[in-house]
């Protein structure tokens, strides 16, 4: 059974940083033929885009609202895919989920609805 582990949340003080870890397991699963990417939801509202990293790695999309201070990384080998947060805001507290398919597109990698696997999430709360 594939399934995908969040780890790295916690509280931080406004303008720390965290750095959040998707670990996939699962006899045959690799993370090298899933697009993989982070989502967020804060209480009361839709879960929203945050990143995502194609399947080789060598391509990374963010929302453009953190830009600069979001970046998604993976390793294959390690079959995890990181979200290093920088410089972080009350705002993005939230609880982040990361999520992984193996037919996302340019065009689909922001819709939550498109993604095949998710884990339980992490809460991440930002004290300011």
């Amino acid at each position: 059974q594939l399934q995908l582990l969040e780890s790295g949340g916690g509280l931080v003080q406004a303008g720390g940083s965290l750095r959040l870890s998707c670990y996939a397991s699962g006899r045959t699963f690799s993370f090298a033929t899933y697009a993989v990417a982070w989502f967020r939801q804060a209480p009361g509202k839709e879960r929203e885009f945050v990143a995502c990293i194609s399947w080789d790695g060598d391509d990374a999309y963010y929302a453009d609202s953190l830009k600069g201070r979001f970046t998604i990384s993976s390793d294959n080998a390690r079959n995890t895919v990181y979200l290093q947060m920088n410089s972080l805001k009350f705002e993005d507290t939230a609880v982040y989920y990361c999520a992984a398919d193996s037919a996302i597109t340019v065009a689909t990698m922001a819709d939550p609805q498109e993604y095949e696997l998710w884990g339980q999430g992490t809460q991440v709360t930002v004290s300011s």
